[in-house]
C-alpha cells in the first residue's frame, strides 16, 4: 500500500494590484500561479503542488510537515488591556467564558 502524500494548503484568491486570481502554497514553496480563471488557477496549483512533492521525493529531500498538523487550536494573543477587560466583562454577563465569547465572535466575523 502506498503511503498517503501529506496534504497542503492551496490558496487561491483575487489580486486587485494584479488584477487576476493568485494561487499559492506557502507551505512548499513561495511564488504560484496566476490567471483570469479562478477555477483554472485553482487546478494548476494542485497541480504545481504534486510536481514538487514528485520533486522533493524523487530528489530525497524531506517533505514539510502538511498543514493540517501544524493547528492544534491554541493560539496566543496580545490585546490591548481594555479590550481585554471588556470581552471578559461580556463573557461573565454572558455566563461564558472568555476563550469562547472570543471563539463566537472570531468565528462570527467570517
Amino acid at each position: 500500500m502506498k503511503p498517503q502524500k501529506p496534504h497542503y494548503q492551496k490558496i487561491v484568491y483575487w489580486s486587485d494590484e494584479d488584477k487576476c486570481y493568485i494561487g499559492r502554497c506557502p507551505t512548499l514553496f513561495m511564488g504560484g500561479v496566476h490567471g483570469k480563471d479562478e477555477h483554472k488557477v485553482f487546478k494548476d496549483i494542485c497541480r504545481l503542488v504534486e510536481y514538487h512533492i514528485e520533486e522533493l521525493t524523487a530528489s530525497g529531500e524531506a517533505l514539510p510537515q502538511a498543514d493540517a498538523d501544524e493547528y492544534s487550536g491554541k493560539i496566543t494573543i496580545r490585546i490591548n488591556p481594555d479590550l481585554h477587560r471588556t470581552l471578559a466583562i461580556h463573557a461573565a454577563a454572558e455566563g461564558d467564558s472568555l476563550n469562547h465569547v472570543i471563539e463566537r465572535r472570531l468565528a462570527e466575523s467570517l
